[in-house]
């Protein structure tokens, strides 16, 4: 009876002085506060539960941590199974006439990593759809967009008329968003 209570504070002891830096582990990879608490109770729930599979009190620290990124990755495929609804082609701020930027085709993510993911998937299939463009329409979007020059100063350097440039990169546009709305479309079929 002594033995089992022992165990018993022990457990308390464990997870009272894990709590606080578990819960800030946490914190770092989810999105809300509320998210992470939620998890947090998960992972003490599952260590009740399953105290007594714990080989050796020198791995409880490892053991909770490893069920709170499990229990992290649980959470964020659960949530990627439902990503939010994103259309590329009609996007705010779109006027066909004016000169278009990336900003008005990429979707607006928060910081959390499915969107850091979501994000770098987007960000590779701008490149494999910049990789297709032809030259003149590829080039005239890296220089503007990425690497921030000036119409004007392409147009001189190039000798061609600022007008010829702003066609070029509206067709660029227009093709990494059909080409981005074709692959959220694929993705939503995904999943």
């Amino acid at each position: 009876m002594a033995m089992e209570l022992t165990m018993q504070e022990l457990k308390q002891n464990t997870f009272l002085k894990e709590k606080d830096k578990l819960l800030g582990f946490i914190r770092g990879r989810v999105s809300t506060v509320e998210e992470a608490e939620d998890i947090l109770q998960d992972v003490f729930y599952q260590f009740v539960a399953g105290f007594d599979t714990i080989d050796s009190l020198d791995r409880v620290t490892s053991w909770l941590y490893a069920v709170a990124r499990n229990k992290i990755i649980d959470r964020y495929r659960r949530d990627a199974s439902r990503p939010k609804r994103t259309d590329f082609s009609h996007s705010s701020g779109f006027n066909e006439d004016g000169p278009l930027t990336l900003q008005e085709i990429l979707p607006d993510l928060d910081n959390s990593p499915e969107s850091m993911l979501l994000k770098e998937a987007i960000w590779d299939e701008i490149t494999d759809a910049l990789d297709e463009l032809p030259k003149a329409q590829r080039e005239v979007f890296i220089q503007n967009e990425i690497e921030e020059r000036s119409f004007r100063e392409l147009a001189e350097e190039e000798g061609v008329s600022i007008n010829t440039l702003l066609s070029r990169k509206r067709y660029a546009i227009l093709s990494l968003r059909k080409r981005l709305q074709q692959f959220y479309d694929d993705l939503m079929n995904d999943n």
